[in-house]
């Protein structure tokens, strides 16, 4: 059980890294909760569905149009919606709301609201410490973990990572600086859209394809994001492990604990805050976030 536990906790904490990661990206950058963030990533189970079983097309091919597809609706959202009223906090919540509550909508119109199961890219399992995991749940976990390692390069050591990083310590001295933050901004909401594309295409073989596949994980990165310090990179790949592995933890030792991982989740972030009301690595509102 132990060995079990030490697997799927990880597995689950990459998925959610990757999709806190582009939530904190989105917030330190252009200072926007995006709660439309997951719905990007139920999008591209959808579409991944779409290309692989209706349409039949080659399975490389169905990722790249899936990723590209859901990126395209995610930058289209945010440059002709989200960014009108993206000084505007609350409003911007709302709409954010909205725009997912539409995408679950629209995917329950054309789809149903009945699941949908995708056949594992890879079969086969592989043996390690006496459990058996299926190749598919290793190659998720090995794709999830790479683009969360390209990220944090990109962040830390390329000249559009630094100026993005920048922007969210100080807008006004990045714009001093030469460094245009309107930019920076569709930069970071177009990396956040892919990274949440890449979970969901991850995701879907594992989990089954339905319209409110969004709403379970929207709640763990909100958890995470909290946890860790809203705005802090570190902070959310750390807090995403710890939920990671207390909501495995919930699920295998508990009665019932698959109902209660939720609930689980926000009794830390609880009790953290309680603690440290910023966060694990959070940072007052003025300073470096990223």
């Amino acid at each position: 059980m132990l060995a079990r536990i030490l697997i799927t906790g990880l597995t689950s904490g990459v998925v959610y890294a990757l999709l806190a990661l582009g939530f904190s990206l989105v917030f330190g950058v252009a200072r926007i909760i995006n709660f439309a963030h997951t719905s990007f990533y139920m999008l591209a189970a959808y579409f991944i569905f779409t290309c692989t079983y209706l349409l039949s097309l080659n399975l490389l091919l169905s990722m790249v149009l899936s990723i590209f597809a859901s990126t395209l609706i995610g930058v289209f959202s945010y440059k002709f919606i989200i960014e009108r009223i993206r000084e505007h906090e609350v409003t911007a919540i709302i709409l954010t709301v909205a725009l997912a509550l539409v995408f679950q909508e629209g995917m329950i119109l054309i789809f149903g609201s009945r699941f949908h199961g995708i056949d594992p890219y890879i079969s086969g399992y592989v043996e390690l410490f006496g459990v058996r995991i299926g190749s598919q749940h290793i190659l998720s976990l090995g794709v999830v973990f790479i683009c969360i390692v390209i990220v944090s390069i990109f962040l830390y050591r390329s000249k559009a990572g630094l100026a993005i990083r920048g922007t969210a310590q100080d807008r006004e001295m990045a714009n001093l600086m030469g460094i245009n933050d309107d930019r920076m901004c569709l930069m970071a909401v177009t990396l956040a859209t892919v990274l949440a594309a890449i979970a969901g295409i991850m995701v879907a073989p594992i989990r089954v394809v339905e319209p409110y596949m969004w709403t379970s994980p929207l709640v763990m990165i909100l958890a995470v994001v909290i946890l860790g310090g809203l705005g802090s990179i570190k902070g959310s790949l750390i807090g995403a492990f710890i939920l990671g592995y207390a909501e495995t933890l919930v699920v295998f030792l508990v009665p019932n604990g698959s109902f209660l991982k939720e609930s689980f989740a926000m009794l830390i972030i609880v009790i953290v805050l309680l603690i440290k009301p910023e966060g694990l690595f959070g940072v007052v509102f003025e300073e470096e976030r990223l």
